[in-house]
């Protein structure tokens, strides 16, 4: 994961995505650079666009986030319900008290 950050670095400081430059960030975090994850990186990201692949996953990250305030609401809908059921169901019972009582 290291890596990944290490070239999303790069990409956001606009500087070359290249071995040196990725070892440069592995090793000043305190890691021991391994060259051949370093080449296998540089090699996987030679086709992609770092500002879709970035945004994608934002998105993507995003989608729960915004889906929790919905779920909650509807959760408390269906407690209110559920609520309005008892009432009237108690409503309901005291009404057929009243009338043997």
């Amino acid at each position: 994961m290291e890596y990944i950050y290490a070239a999303m670095i790069l990409h956001s400081a606009e500087k070359d995505i290249n071995e040196e430059n990725v070892k440069s960030i592995i090793e000043a975090a305190g890691i021991e650079a391994d060259d051949a994850r370093i080449k296998a990186l540089i090699a996987a990201l030679e086709d992609v666009d770092i500002d879709e692949a970035m945004e994608t996953t934002a998105m993507a990250a995003a989608a729960p986030a915004a889906a929790a305030p919905a779920a909650a609401e509807a959760e408390e809908e269906e407690e209110e319900e559920e609520e309005e059921e008892e009432a009237s169901e108690e409503e309901a019972a005291a009404g057929l008290g009243a009338l043997f009582g």
